[in-house]
């Protein structure tokens, strides 16, 4: 059995105590939670998408009732997941809202 190895990312130690004029941390954040959160929503989406295939190709007769069972509840439980993100991230946006200055 192969082990593996472990890939981290380096530290630039050089940019540490350099001034830097890009983006504030907190856009970076902004941005990479967005992308984060459009690939999920576009994996979930491909998933939905592979699951009607499967029951088209059911329906033709190509494939198999296991496979497609398959695929209809891998769909299910991504977007299921998805939709319990959504309602936590909505529940922490109130919690915030609800925060006295």
């Amino acid at each position: 059995m192969d082990i593996t190895p472990l890939k981290l990312n380096q530290i630039n130690l050089g940019a540490i105590g350099a001034n830097k004029t890009e983006e504030s941390p907190s856009n970076k954040t902004l941005e990479s939670f967005a992308g984060i959160l459009n690939d999920t929503i576009g994996k979930v989406n491909d998933l939905q998408k592979g699951a009607d295939t499967a029951i088209e190709k059911f329906a033709a007769g190509e494939l198999d009732i296991n496979d497609v069972m398959v695929e209809v509840e891998k769909a299910n439980t991504a977007l299921q997941l998805t939709i319990q993100l959504r309602n936590k991230v909505i529940e922490a946006y109130q919690e915030v809202m609800r925060m006295q200055v």
